[in-house]
């Protein structure tokens, strides 16, 4: 079981259901044998790359009150076994695709990894408040390899989807880190609340989730998909911003006030998401 939370089983599971998204909505048709072959890869990917973030952030992690029971920190799983883990089923995931799949699919999976593994855990996380902007490219990038599993080839589609998870990423990171605030700055991670303070990251929230809204739109704006995305795509946005300011007038009241509304901002994200992502694939089965 320690070593199934070493994958990151959460993370995984949005990382899936995008990938399995990108999939359902590529033209053209993949057999059901090879199309789970491509979630597994998907799944064992972003897996692997959550165990390698786990053996780097061993150190840190054992600081924060949220992270200090996972199976590193904890002494349930010794540091370097992590890294083995990961390192094998990383392996294992890119050539079972590009063996399996195509090598398309295959190479947008590796760098997936590599960037969440060099570009955001190594490179961006302990050196810039930034870090979730730029190394959110990661997490966006699933629906992209969904699509080049059955295509393969990448199309302005998918590339939507992408940029819509893209900048969906640093509000709902934002949010989290809203309530765990205190645990950044004790482990030294400069994410924002820790530099920029907490209104000024709220505030960061709301441009963000501002721009979402038209961005959300785009992919009916280019004709991919209809009126029942459309209407999705914008009451959504509208309660997602809703939400935001929500918990900036919670700001100057007191400290669990302020954070179970950062909570309930972080929680509204995911189901955005989900329900965002599950109503591009309705409208494009009916397209």
């Amino acid at each position: 079981f320690d070593y199934f939370r070493l994958l990151k089983p959460r993370v995984m599971s949005l990382v899936v259901f995008s990938g399995l998204i990108g999939m359902a909505i590529a033209p053209g048709s993949i057999h059901f044998v090879t199309g789970f072959i491509a979630i597994i890869s998907i799944a064992l990917g972003a897996g692997a790359a959550g165990a390698i973030n786990m053996w780097y952030e061993s150190d840190i992690d054992a600081l924060m009150q949220r992270t200090k029971n996972r199976p590193i920190p904890s002494g349930r799983v010794v540091r370097e076994e992590a890294l083995s883990l990961g390192i094998i089923v990383a392996g294992a995931a890119v050539i079972i695709m590009g063996l399996l799949v195509n090598i398309v699919s295959a190479i947008l999976l590796l760098l997936t990894i590599a960037f969440y593994v060099f570009i955001y855990t190594m490179l961006l996380k302990r050196r810039t408040s930034q870090n979730i902007v730029i190394g959110g490219a990661a997490g966006s990038l699933p629906p992209v390899i969904g699509w080049s599993a059955v295509t393969g080839s990448i199309d302005f589609f998918p590339i939507l989807i992408f940029t819509i998870i893209f900048f969906w990423t640093p509000p709902h990171f934002w949010a989290l880190s809203l309530y765990n605030h205190l645990d950044y700055k004790k482990a030294g991670i400069p994410m924002l609340p820790v530099v920029a303070g907490l209104r000024k990251t709220v505030t960061y929230i709301l441009i963000y989730a501002f721009l979402l809204l038209p961005i959300s739109i785009m992919p009916w704006f280019f004709g991919y998909l209809g009126t029942l995305y459309l209407s999705t795509a914008i009451l959504l946005g509208l309660i997602f911003l809703l939400r935001a300011v929500q918990v900036l007038k919670k700001i100057n009241k007191d400290a669990n006030t302020f954070e179970q509304a950062a909570k309930k901002l972080f929680n509204y994200s995911i189901f955005y998401l989900f329900i965002l992502l599950l109503s591009v694939y309705f409208d494009s089965s009916l397209i």
